[in-house]
C-alpha cells in the first residue's frame, strides 16, 4: 500500500492515531483514526489497510480514516505506509489493545548519486514501458465511492454521490471497461446554469489520467525536482513543464519504474496508487476541479446579485477506492448503460438503509466545505435534502 503526501521533511515523522473501536452485531469492527505528524499536522492521503485481504482506504486531507473490519480480521496485519518512510505493520488485535495508539515511522533518507540515475525523461519512458508489469492490469473490479459538487459563483449548489462497481484493466488501458452504479443519492438542485457532462464523471477521471491517455514526452521540458523512497525502493520525483503554468509531476521508483503518484496542472488533479498483496499498483484516491465561465441572463444576475454577464462554474470531484477484487470468478459488474448521461441525471433508486450502514470514509475538508455551502442556501440539512429529493 502506498501513501503519498506533501514533500518529505527532515527528521522522524510521528503518526498519532486516535482509534475508536466498536463492535456491531458481534461481527463488524469499526476502526476510526486520525493520522498526524509530530508537529500535530494531519497527514493526508495515507494508505491504511490489510493488503492480504484487499481491504484499505486513504486518510482524508485532514488525516482521518475509517475502516470497517470483521472479527476474522483481528489476526491480520494492519499496514501503514508512506513515501519517504519505512512501512509499519502491526497485528490488528494488538493495535486495538494498545493503550497508546501511536505509530512512529522511521524516515529513509535518500540522496541519489546523479551519476547513477537516468535522465528525467528516461524514467518516464521506462515507467510507461513497465505499466503492465507494475500495475493490476488483468481485468479486476474496483468498488468506488464517487462524489461531485456542482459549483456556481463560488458556492456549491448541487451534489451527487454514487457507489460504483468498476470493471477495469488498470492504467495500461485508455478507458474503463464497464461502470455499474450500485447506489446513488443527490441533493436538491439549486443551480442556475446547470452545466452538464455527456458522460459519467468517472469515465472522465480515467481518460484524463496522464499515464492512461499517453504522455507526449517531447512536449515537456523534464527535470528532477526531488528524491525520496517507498517501501525500501528509492523514488525520483520528475516534473515536466510546458509554458508558464502547465506541469506534470510523477513519483517513479528507481528500481521498478512504478508510478506511485501523479500531480498535474490539468484540472489541478491528483492520482494516488497503492499496492495490492502481490505488490501490484492500483488507483486508491483521486480529486480534481474543472473550472469554466458561463453566461447568465438578466434574471439570473438579479437573483445572484452580480453585475457581470458571466459567472464562474466548476465541478469539484473526489473519489475513494474502497475495495479490489481480482478473482475472475467473483467479479460481477453490471453495465448500467449510463455512459452518455451526466451523473446527476442517472436515475438510481435511493436506499437509505444502504447509506446508513455503508462504510463511508471520513468527511474531507473539501466535502465539509461544499456541504456547508450547499446547506447555507436555504438552511436545509443535506440529509433532509436526500430524503425529500431521492425516490
Amino acid at each position: 500500500m502506498i501513501i503519498i503526501f506533501r514533500n518529505v521533511v527532515f527528521g522522524c515523522l510521528m503518526f498519532f492515531l486516535c482509534v475508536h473501536l466498536s463492535v456491531a452485531q458481534q461481527k463488524n469492527i469499526e476502526l476510526n483514526g486520525l493520522i498526524v505528524d509530530e508537529s500535530n499536522y494531519p497527514v493526508p492521503y495515507a494508505a491504511i489497510g490489510i493488503p492480504s485481504k484487499y481491504i484499505g482506504t486513504a486518510s482524508t486531507d485532514e488525516g482521518s480514516f475509517y475502516l470497517l473490519l470483521s472479527k476474522e480480521n483481528l489476526s491480520d496485519s494492519l499496514e501503514v505506509s508512506s513515501i519517504g518512510y519505512k512501512s509499519f505493520k502491526v497485528k490488528v488485535e494488538d493495535f486495538i489493545n494498545k493503550k497508546e495508539h501511536t505509530i512512529v515511522l522511521i524516515e529513509e533518507i535518500v540522496s541519489l548519486d546523479e551519476v547513477q540515475i537516468l535522465k528525467p525523461a528516461g524514467y518516464l519512458k521506462n515507467a510507461i514501458k513497465n505499466l503492465k508489469n507494475n500495475t493490476v492490469s488483468a481485468k479486476h473490479e474496483l468498488n468506488m465511492l464517487y462524489r461531485r459538487f456542482s459549483v456556481e459563483h463560488g458556492k456549491a449548489r448541487f451534489f451527487t454521490e454514487h457507489y460504483l462497481n468498476i470493471l477495469d484493466r488498470g492504467p495500461n488501458a485508455m478507458e474503463l471497461d464497464r461502470i455499474e452504479v450500485v447506489e446513488g443519492r443527490k441533493s436538491a438542485d439549486y443551480r442556475f446554469v446547470k452545466t452538464k457532462q455527456n458522460v459519467h464523471a468517472v469515465s472522465i477521471m480515467a481518460k484524463q489520467n496522464p499515464i492512461r491517455r499517453g504522455v507526449p514526452i517531447k512536449n515537456y521540458k523534464w527535470s528532477k525536482i526531488g528524491d525520496t523512497s517507498y517501501d525500501g525502493e528509492d523514488v525520483v520525483i520528475i516534473e515536466g513543464r510546458k509554458g508558464k503554468n502547465q506541469y506534470l509531476r510523477l513519483y517513479i521508483g528507481i528500481d521498478t519504474y512504478s508510478v506511485f503518484k501523479i500531480e498535474t496542472s490539468a484540472l489541478n488533479a491528483v492520482y494516488i496508487y497503492k499496492k495490492d498483496k502481490n505488490g501490484k499498483l492500483y488507483l486508491s484516491y483521486h480529486n480534481r476541479e474543472w473550472i469554466s465561465k458561463k453566461p447568465i441572463n438578466d434574471l439570473q444576475r438579479r437573483l445572484l446579485e452580480v453585475d457581470s454577464k458571466a459567472i464562474k462554474v466548476s465541478y469539484r470531484h473526489e473519489m475513494f477506492v474502497l475495495g479490489l477484487q481480482t478473482d475472475k470468478r467473483k467479479i460481477k459488474v453490471k453495465d448500467f448503460g449510463g455512459y452518455g448521461n451526466d451523473m446527476g441525471d442517472v436515475e438510481v433508486r435511493y436506499n437509505p438503509d444502504f447509506w446508513n450502514s455503508f462504510s463511508l470514509p471520513p468527511e474531507t475538508a473539501f466535502y465539509k466545505k461544499s456541504v456547508k455551502e450547499l446547506e447555507s442556501i436555504y438552511g436545509i440539512p443535506l440529509e433532509t435534502q436526500f430524503k425529500l429529493v431521492n425516490k
